[in-house]
Order: structure tokens, then C-alpha cells, then sequence
């Protein structure tokens, strides 16, 4: 089971610069995408459909901003849109799919960017976060989690190409930091890191200005977190950042299950 988690930034617009090509010639089992930024307007969807994809979509509100949608070639046994809280759910932040062995969560975390406001928002988003995360492992149907999506944080130094720089910007801060730690200190495995656990300059994100991706500066905000009972299935994961739709890249995760 291939699972590929790929922030979008436009799913119209990816779709524009030949996004059905690359899932065709990929043809991951499970795409978990982000910022789909379709808000309540219909997606043509058709083209992922023609190629055998199953779609659920889960936009948020307001147009052109957030959302999430999982795209898989396996029919799943359950789907469940949203996370019950109306304040993340507004925003398209979460949408799980269980599959009987397994089950892929999919998540948009926000990204603290904008204003002392928000990055407040995004800090209580995550430690929200966790406690949900937390109580979803003991619920009734859900098999070993795969959370996979943009976390819009890095844990370790070498997750972005100037930390020091950085220490208290939006993704990097302390408390960020620290929460990452405690999240995969509950029990999940950085997929990425499991397979390369010392390799630096493998980045997710690259900002569209000065050039950024062409200097490989950039930062690894895109995840997929595996329960370690999954573990023994794990046969690779990485990240594809020759994959040109957005200014994110893929990150992606095969598991024998």
C-alpha cells in the first residue's frame, strides 16, 4: 500500500500543470492532498475518477482557502469526514479513511503565518490535536494510524536549511518543537526518519521567492506518522521533490499491507 501525502496549493490549479499525469504514472493506493482552497464550489473530480480513485473531499468554508480530499484505489470500510469540532472542521482541517488494517488520517495544520493571532490559533489547534489523536486510537473501528499531511512544523534542526535563523519563526518555535516531540513520544514513528534518520537537505516546502527551491532552501513540513504497530510492514518512504505541482513537494510512505 503506497500512501502519498502532497499539500496542493490549489487543487484546480495542480490539476492545471498536469497533476492526473503524474497520478497516473505514480499511481499511489491512497493521495492524501491539502489546501485543495476549493471552499463549498463543486471540484471536477472526474479525471482522478476516470483513473480509478474513489474521491472524498472536505473543504472548508470560506472559498479558496484550506481543505483537505483523499483519493484512494481501495474502497475503504469507513470515512469519516471532519473531526466533530466545528472551529477546525469550518476549515477542512481533517479527514480519516479506515481501511479494516489500517486507517489514513489525513490533516491540514494551520500555519501560524499571518499574525501573533493565528500562530495562537495554530498552538492550540495542535495541542487539541493530540488529545484527539489520542482518544481516536481507542475508538471502535479505527485500525493502526497513518497521519500523513502538512503538519506545518519541524522537529529537529535538519527538517529546515536555516535553523538558527529560525528558532522562533512560525513552524520552528519551541513550543512547536517540544509538541512534535511529545507527539511522536505518544507513540508514532516519523516514516521519513525511520528510513533516513540522519539525511539534512530533504525539504517539503520551498518558498516561491529568491529562488528557494532551485538553492534547496527549504523546510520539511510534510509528514506521514505511523502507529509502530505498523513498523514490520514499513519497505520505504521519502519525499519526491523533482514532483513540480506546488510549492510543496510529495512525501510518501509503501507499507506491505
Amino acid at each position: 500500500m503506497k500512501i502519498v501525502s502532497y499539500n496542493l496549493n490549489g487543487l484546480r490549479s495542480a490539476l492545471s500543470k498536469g497533476l492526473l499525469d503524474w497520478v497516473a504514472a505514480t499511481a499511489p493506493d491512497v493521495l492524501c492532498v491539502q489546501e485543495i482552497k476549493a471552499g463549498t464550489a463543486a471540484l471536477d473530480v472526474s479525471g482522478l475518477a476516470a483513473l480509478g480513485y474513489h474521491a472524498y473531499l472536505h473543504p472548508a468554508q470560506k472559498p479558496g482557502y484550506s481543505g483537505v480530499a483523499t483519493f484512494s484505489r481501495i474502497e475503504p470500510t469507513a470515512v469519516v469526514v471532519g473531526c466533530g469540532n466545528s472551529l477546525y472542521d469550518d476549515e477542512g482541517r481533517v479527514l480519516r479513511l479506515d481501511f479494516g488494517g489500517v486507517s489514513v488520517l489525513n490533516t491540514y495544520m494551520p500555519s501560524g503565518t499571518s499574525g501573533v493571532a493565528r500562530q495562537a490559533f495554530k498552538v492550540a489547534w495542535l495541542h487539541w490535536f493530540r488529545t484527539y489523536v489520542a482518544a481516536l486510537r481507542h475508538t471502535e473501528g479505527v485500525g493502526p494510524l497513518v497521519i500523513g499531511g502538512d503538519f506545518n512544523c519541524c522537529q529537529t534542526p535538519i527538517d529546515l536549511h536555516n535553523p538558527k535563523a529560525n528558532q522562533n519563526s512560525p513552524g520552528y518555535t519551541p513550543e512547536e518543537r517540544q509538541w512534535f516531540r511529545d507527539l511522536l513520544a505518544d507513540g508514532f514513528v516519523d516514516s521519513f526518519r525511520q528510513v533516513h534518520p540522519d539525511a539534512a537537505g530533504h525539504y517539503s516546502w520551498w518558498s516561491y521567492r529568491a529562488g528557494s527551491r532551485q538553492r534547496n532552501v527549504g523546510w520539511r513540513l510534510d509528514h506521514l506518522l505511523l502507529d509502530p504497530a505498523l513498523l514490520p510492514h514499513l519497505r520505504g518512504a521519502g519525499l519526491w521533490p523533482d514532483v513540480v505541482h506546488s510549492d510543496h513537494c510529495p512525501a510518501w510512505v509503501e507499507l506491505a499491507v
